[in-house]
């Protein structure tokens, strides 16, 4: 293994390749440690897991609502990544739980945004992962979010936003373009405050950033929204605004034990 290592990254010398392994940093898709003499093995997922300088600590927790010997129910905070990616490194729900669990297996079934709070799943058993993905994969997940946005009374809901979403200018956006529909959100309003209102979104279709898309093309981009209508230069969270967007429930038939699933995060958005 270290051999293949120091072939396929040319750039990285044995030495460090070796020490990364040393430290535990290199495990395969098990969970297993690769170690420099272990013999190499095709088509095997092989994760590295970096290191991140200085990297900030996010200061809300996570709360793991439910777990069993497959499943794992987490209710996220706005600003904590899913997986590590660009400067989020130990500072994501994953690397989080894998170290709070003990569960070096751990592999999310779905994502949300950063800036989204609420209900995230992670499989334990790479045995039955395939069961629990094929759930997204073929629909056979209700999935509800609440929202905080401009009150408008002009609008006639619930109503049902239907578009097509792909990767705008610039690589953090997406955007609505002309075409066939390939992302479809049920909007309807819950509450009503001193012109803002509480949303709730049932999105049919599962398309990046689906749901801020589509409200900032309402006419009602989400209070606290750094990307629609107007992308925030990097670097400038505020911790006082959170996204006003929460993955509030979501309900399935479990597809190793057959029971009916039904999870609620106990996180509440802000209308005022």
């Amino acid at each position: 293994m270290l051999d293949f290592f120091a072939e396929r990254f040319p750039a990285i010398s044995k030495d460090v390749w070796q020490q990364r392994m040393a430290q535990g940093l290199v495990v395969d898709e098990h969970g297993i440690p690769v170690t420099p003499s272990r013999a190499y093995q095709g088509h095997l997922r092989v994760y590295y897991y970096r290191a991140v300088a200085a990297e900030t600590h996010i200061p809300f927790d996570e709360v793991v609502l439910f777990q069993d010997e497959h499943l794992v129910v987490v209710d996220k905070p706005h600003f904590l990544p899913v997986v590590p990616s660009g400067n989020y490194l130990q500072e994501t729900l994953l690397l989080r739980l894998k170290q709070k669990l003990g569960l070096a297996t751990l592999v999310p079934i779905h994502r949300i945004d950063r800036d989204t709070a609420g209900l995230v799943l992670f499989s334990v058993q790479p045995a039955t992962r395939a069961q629990y993905h094929a759930l997204f994969s073929q629909r056979l997940v209700k999935k509800s979010y609440e929202a905080i946005a401009s009150w408008r009374d002009d609008l006639v809901l619930p109503l049902t936003r239907q578009s097509r979403i792909v990767e705008a200018h610039h690589f953090m956006l997406q955007h609505e373009v002309s075409g066939p529909v390939n992302a479809i959100t049920q909007v309807d309003v819950l509450e009503v405050r001193d012109g803002l209102a509480r949303y709730a979104l049932s999105p049919v279709t599962g398309k990046r950033h689906q749901l801020r898309v589509h409200m900032a093309a309402l006419g009602l981009p989400i209070v606290g929204d750094g990307l629609y209508p107007t992308l925030t230069p990097e670097g400038q969270v505020d911790y006082r605004k959170p996204l006003q967007l929460l993955a509030k429930s979501i309900s399935f038939t479990d597809p190793v034990t057959g029971q009916q699933r039904c999870f609620e995060s106990q996180r509440r958005l802000s209308l005022t």
